[in-house]
């Protein structure tokens, strides 16, 4: 999946802003204005940040070792490190969903509902 294919299917989803709020080089996508995926565009070979549940993370770590490993420059726990090109589109896209999933479940209901209006 290269970067283009990445931002359009981040954009698909439902309140999703694109910034580049640390550099030039690191685009950010946000859900309500929290972060769920980083892609850096000068970094090789193409790689992305995704929010990932914990336990999860470990287990993707073991499971595409040297293919999924802990997040660059984000919290170990919280952030995989994806590197793009040698995982199946699918996986992907899944891995996407799984990290915005888990941002927006944490935004409150109210900022939801303003989101909404």
């Amino acid at each position: 999946m290269n970067v283009e294919e990445f931002r359009a299917y981040c954009l698909l989803k439902k309140w999703v802003t694109e910034e580049f709020p640390f550099d030039e080089h690191t685009l950010v996508f946000k859900v309500a204005g929290k972060m769920f995926a980083l892609y850096p565009l000068e970094r090789q070979p193409p790689q992305a940040n995704l929010k990932c549940d914990p336990d999860r993370a470990i287990d993707l770590r073991e499971q595409f070792d040297g293919v999924i490993f802990p997040g660059y420059h984000m919290s170990k726990k919280h952030w995989n490190t994806i590197l793009l090109g040698l995982l199946p589109r699918p996986m992907v896209e899944e891995l996407i969903d799984h990290s915005y999933d888990l941002v927006w479940s944490k935004i409150p209901k109210k900022v939801k509902s303003s989101l909404d209006n």
